[in-house]
């Protein structure tokens, strides 16, 4: 799996709450020009990561209740997600090694 997995309003809690691996996903939309910059970014981060973070892309326009429950005002958003749990929100656009960063901040093992 070194491609970021789709997700749903339906399926968010299966591929995202409920993984037991942390779960970095991006909130998008197809008219959000710099969601479409980004993207190209979580593609190599998902094979950077793989087996080790799970990228999961979600449609706001297509999926609208789960950006609500998670107060996604604007886009892109990227939420990281340990233990089904939100530890990590990132808002705009960000380099790879901002991204990186934020990533391995939450996987380094606790002090």
């Amino acid at each position: 799996m070194t491609s970021p997995v789709t997700a749903t309003d339906t399926s968010f809690k299966a591929e995202v709450l409920d993984s037991n691996i942390p779960v970095l996903v991006d909130f998008w939309a197809s008219w959000c020009s710099p969601c479409k910059l980004i993207a190209p970014i979580v593609e190599e981060l998902a094979k950077d990561y793989d087996g080790r973070v799970k990228m999961v892309k979600l449609d706001i326009d297509a999926n609208p209740v789960t950006p609500g429950l998670f107060s996604v005002m604007a886009i892109p958003t990227l939420i990281l997600f340990k233990g089904g749990e939100s530890v990590e929100r990132i808002v705009g656009y960000q380099s790879k090694s901002s991204l990186k960063g934020k990533i391995d901040a939450v996987l380094a093992p606790s002090a």
